[in-house]
């Protein structure tokens, strides 16, 4: 999954992508690269960032969204990165078919129902508090057993809610009211969430505890987030969300031509 974020305060990317033509172009190449989806947000989860209007984050998305569609060149499913059932809505129409939401369906009421009505895929994701107030104090008893327990309760919701299981991918969370511990804790625990029986994505992407683990929160972060895309393949989880496609791919390639997979 390639993040294209068409915002301009997205923690790694912010601002780069905001002229449509742009984001278009670097949607084709994602897809050039090897991506298998076009993960689009319009407006940042960073910790502490401010939130958006509906009408602003549609703005943003839809006509790259549009543009993408009308092209004819993009054969690979759009993801609409929102919270917001409108933005899902508006975004639907234009010719998204997923709906990644990190309130796990929770943030906006009439979220279930268009997924449910529209029969698209969804990505269900834990988050501790808000993007404003997640990165506070981050606080678990059990961060591998509490989130386990959230992700499987949340799937059964999808399902009473008309959301077909085969329609489910689940998403821990990484860097969503957690501490730098919390996210090499639940890493090492994916054999355990992919367990649920649903498709599980990994979004750790250049994040914080990569810079942490590093020892230099200022140092390019590829690297590391490469070395977590092989150990999440590894450990099964079936969607890798990543800014940089083209290492990523060539890595998993390479990973899988040299025994890696096996």
């Amino acid at each position: 999954m390639g993040i294209l974020n068409v915002t301009p305060d997205s923690f790694s990317d912010g601002g780069r992508h905001q002229c449509v033509d742009v984001a278009v172009d670097v949607a084709l190449q994602m897809q050039s690269d090897g991506a298998a989806i076009i993960d689009i947000g319009g407006e940042s989860t960073r910790p502490y960032s401010d939130a958006v209007d509906c009408q602003e984050e549609i703005t943003r998305v839809i006509p790259v969204i549009e543009k993408l569609k009308s092209s004819g060149q993009l054969t690979i499913p759009i993801s609409i990165d929102t919270s917001k059932a409108e933005v899902a809505r508006r975004a639907l129409d234009a010719g998204a078919e997923i709906i990644n939401d990190v309130t796990g369906l929770e943030g906006d009421p009439a979220m279930a129902a268009i997924a449910s009505e529209r029969g698209v895929g969804v990505c269900v994701m834990h988050m501790q508090g808000t993007p404003q107030t997640m990165q506070n104090d981050p606080s678990y008893d059990d961060v591998v057993g509490e989130i386990e327990a959230y992700l499987r309760e949340r799937l059964r919701w999808c399902e009473r809610s008309g959301i077909r299981r085969d329609r489910v991918c689940l998403d821990p969370g990484i860097g969503f009211g957690k501490t730098h511990e919390h996210n090499l804790m639940l890493l090492r625990a994916t054999r355990r969430f992919v367990q649920l029986g649903s498709p599980l994505l990994i979004g750790h992407s250049r994040k914080g505890f990569i810079g942490h683990r590093i020892g230099d929160k200022n140092a390019d972060r590829t690297a590391g987030t490469l070395g977590v895309s092989l150990a999440m393949a590894v450990a099964g989880a079936q969607v890798i969300r990543v800014h940089d496609v083209k290492p990523t791919v060539d890595a998993l390639m390479l990973f899988e031509a040299s025994g890696g997979l096996d």
